[in-house]
């Protein structure tokens, strides 16, 4: 498991230190977790969309310290992944942090319970894009954590209307709500909502073969 601190200049940044207030506010967090193998645009737009959308006053991009979804190779180091996303944030309203390392946590269904002793009087709210919810029955005890926790779907490019139609989607059919409630999720214990917003394109996969082959825009 990668050191907490995230070492090198995610240290020095400090992108760990959640505000003092986290544990003593009722305040609304978004939950925007991730790889971040690189943090780039799309991420900051999807934070931001979510956060105006949703009425929340934080959002906290989670860097991953291993997705067991995803193969080790290509992976770049915790510290790497945390300063690209500090660097995306505004140390404000979006925050980045790499708690899950702290905690101990492989699985989001152990993060959720974690952070909600952390921090309880929180209200969260899961942010996550249309090709995590066609992923979701994948994942451990997806179905507790969607019972326990309210959810936000963003689109994806080429992946949003096969992941409404599937699985989890059709599991999770009677608690979505209209788009228009998106508001009211972060004071629900669990439902969800598909949020038709401008999708972005940019990609951490295209990002890094590009990288790879030294091509350019």
């Amino acid at each position: 498991m990668p050191d907490a601190s995230g070492g090198g200049r995610a240290e020095r940044r400090g992108p760990d230190r959640l505000p003092k207030f986290g544990d003593r506010r009722r305040i609304s967090v978004g939950l925007l977790g991730g790889s971040f193998n690189p943090a780039h645009a799309g991420h900051r737009h999807i934070a931001e969309l979510a956060r105006r959308r949703l009425g929340l006053d934080q959002v906290w991009l989670m860097v991953s310290p291993g997705n067991v979804l995803k193969p080790l190779a290509g992976m770049a180091p915790l510290s790497d992944r945390v300063a690209g996303a500090t660097a995306i944030a505004d140390g404000r309203r979006i925050l980045a942090t790499a708690i899950e390392a702290e905690l101990g946590t492989r699985y989001t269904v152990d993060t959720m319970r974690e952070l909600r002793r952390r921090f309880p009087r929180v209200r969260f709210v899961w942010i996550m894009g249309a090709d995590l919810l066609a992923q979701l029955p994948r994942w451990r005890r997806w179905r507790a954590i969607v019972r326990e926790l309210p959810f936000a779907v963003l689109p994806r490019p080429g992946q949003t209307r096969g992941a409404l139609a599937g699985q989890a989607a059709r599991y999770l059919r009677f608690g979505r709500r209209p788009a228009h409630e998106a508001p009211v999720l972060a004071r629900a214990r669990a439902g969800w909502v598909f949020l038709p917003v401008a999708e972005n394109a940019a990609s951490a996969t295209e990002i890094r073969r590009r990288a790879e082959t030294g091509a350019v825009s």
